[in-house]
């Protein structure tokens, strides 16, 4: 879509709703102020009327200063272009809004960790409860007057840790004591970890079905994980059992939370390069990359030509890792030995090589900066030189490992009569809930961000958007298997195009930077979905407002909903065809 029919929509929006949706005038800002009270009925003409069916992301923004906290909403179309921002602000000491779960299921997990953080009540949610804290946590920390329990000051670099024998420890100035808050009326006695989830009532799969059974039975109420080697890490999934067959099943998490956005929050900019690093920590480059680019963004930078095509070339091959280890672990879920999946993941482990060689690390990078590329190639891999390595990897030894994954899972009876028609997802609903990368695609919707709206030099490259009809668990597998090929279609052009010389960082390196003031979403197609950053800076060295679009988080909306009406075994492989990582899902 073109930024002329954006703007068009923008107003006709104005147009449709005068007094209520006024353009956001602040310096560095865009998008749409939108009143509390009518939120519902411009979303539902955003979906139905202009075509903006896709709602990505929900954050919260505390402007202590002016008294308000600020909802702010990106909303797509599926058709491609830029994203529509709404913004509702209400007071801090009554941030009520009506949810829009209703208009836009794929809502439900992103207002929960708005009410979480920061409190918002919104109105109409059918379980507004707290997702990544727990129920006995006291206060919203995402808040700027939120202090923990040793709190030493607001932003880094901190005062202690300068030289010059002034270190400390901030608990000897904070002495332990009674550091946990209880919000006012909760009973630590009476609570019970079950109670804070809300499951359908008790109903038998033959009352689901509107027929009478035969046999008379009752449901029961487990928990699988968080300890528990198939959930992915410390996963809890409460699940109500009419015998082996799911009646209801909700997502429970925030067992690995570390929040990452109040860190990320004192962190100067560059410092929060390596934090990203540990959200999808398969997936380092590309996480690099979508924070990268969100800077990029404000600051305007030109990256050189040169940094351009390693930044693809890093990302493309991050996709494969991430894949070769999603179908791994998709075996391992199925009761299968990993042999097959080791003819994969010997090849994954010459890229891992390359990362190491060039970024110094396996998984953890930390190889993007603002305007390019940490370095560059190294000229030798393994006393190999390094350009033939990736030639004869891309060209060669990738797209034969992919053959050999295919030759021995792809018409594997086993697989295909555990995985072809469970976990159906249809393409309406796969929309309605924000699902999005793999996930998306496997349920023929052809959303994929380096089409829908480039970024980088993808622009350049010829490459399919591959879907698959289905959307169930065989499809999630296949549509990883074709990306692999397609990624590695990518590896191949970059190689034939990037240039042998030239820069690789815009400017100077630089210790510290100032981002102008100002607001800046950006995106990219990670491995396991669209991976977002809404950063908001008011012009100094840290960021005021840091927030993580995670794909692990949001694409876990639907679990529930594909589970339902299938068996115990089948949820750990549901589970394991959506591809989360906790480090992500919990940030």
């Amino acid at each position: 879509m073109t930024a002329p029919v954006i703007e068009s929509t923008a107003q006709g929006l104005e147009g449709r709703f005068p007094g209520v949706v006024t353009a956001d005038t602040r310096a560095g800002y865009s998008g749409y102020v939108v009143s509390a009270d009518k939120l519902i009925d411009v979303a539902t003409a955003l979906r139905d009327e202009m075509g903006y069916d896709y709602l990505s992301s929900i954050t919260g923004v505390d402007y202590i200063a002016d008294g308000k906290l600020e909802a702010v909403y990106h909303a797509y179309r599926t058709s491609g272009g830029a994203a529509l921002t709404l913004k509702v602000q209400v007071p801090r000491d009554d941030p009520a809004i009506p949810s829009l779960v209703s208009i836009y299921p794929g809502a439900d997990f992103q207002e929960r960790e708005a009410y979480d953080m920061y409190g918002f009540k919104f109105s109409g949610h059918p379980n507004l409860k707290r997702i990544l804290m727990w129920d006995g946590f006291g206060g919203y920390p995402l808040r700027k007057d939120w202090k923990e329990a040793y709190f030493e000051q607001d932003l880094k670099p901190f005062d202690s840790r300068w030289p010059g024998g002034n270190f400390y420890r901030s608990e000897e100035k904070n002495p332990f004591g009674h550091n946990v808050a209880y919000p006012e009326g909760f009973n630590l006695e009476n609570w019970a970890p079950e109670k804070d989830v809300i499951l359908a009532p008790e109903l038998t799969v033959s009352q689901m079905a509107g027929g009478v059974g035969h046999l008379k039975t009752d449901t029961i109420v487990v928990n699988l994980g968080p300890q528990h080697p198939s959930t992915h890490g410390v996963f809890r999934m409460l699940v109500r059992l009419d015998g082996e067959t799911i009646v209801d099943l909700q997502p429970v998490m925030g067992y690995l939370h570390r929040n990452h956005e109040k860190i990320g929050e004192r962190n100067t900019f560059l410092q929060n390069m390596p934090f990203t690093d540990r959200l999808d920590y398969l997936c380092s480059m590309s996480n690099n990359l979508g924070y990268a680019l969100t800077i990029e963004k404000m600051m305007k930078l030109k990256v050189p030509e040169r940094a351009e095509y390693i930044r693809v070339l890093m990302v493309e091959l991050t996709r494969i890792c991430n894949h070769l280890w999603a179908i791994g672990f998709l075996l391992n879920d199925l009761g299968a030995f990993f042999t097959p999946a080791l003819y994969a993941i010997r090849e994954r482990e010459l890229i891992l090589d390359f990362f190491e060689a060039t970024a110094g690390s396996r998984m953890m990078c930390n190889y993007m900066r603002f305007g390019g590329v940490a370095r560059d190639l190294p000229e030798k891999l393994n006393d190999e030189n390094t350009m033939d390595f990736l030639i004869d990897l891309v060209h060669n030894r990738l797209p034969k490992a992919f053959d050999a994954l295919h030759e021995y899972l792809t018409e594997n009876e086993i697989i295909k009569s555990r995985c072809i028609g469970v976990g159906v997802l249809p393409p309406q609903q796969a929309i309605a809930y924000s699902c999005t990368g793999p996930l998306l695609r496997a349920s023929n919707v052809p959303y994929d961000l380096r089409r829908a709206e480039p970024y980088s030099i993808y622009d350049r490259f010829d490459f399919n958007v591959c879907t698959r009809p289905n959307g169930d668990i065989y499809d999630r597998y296949l549509i990883r298997m074709d990306e692999m090929y397609e990624s590695a279609k990518i590896c191949q052009q970059v190689l034939r195009d990037m240039p042998k010389g030239g820069d690789i960082l815009a400017g100077k390196p630089q210790y510290t930077v100032r981002v102008p003031a100002g607001e800046s979403y950006g995106r990219v197609e990670g491995p396991k979905g669209e991976l977002g950053y809404y950063v908001v800076s008011q012009g100094k060295n840290n960021a005021y407002r840091y927030h993580i679009r995670a794909p692990s988080f949001i694409n876990l909306t639907i679990l529930g909903e594909l589970c339902k009406g299938h068996k115990i075994a089948d949820v750990v492989v549901i589970l394991g065809s959506i591809d989360i990582v906790l480090g992500e899902t919990d940030r």
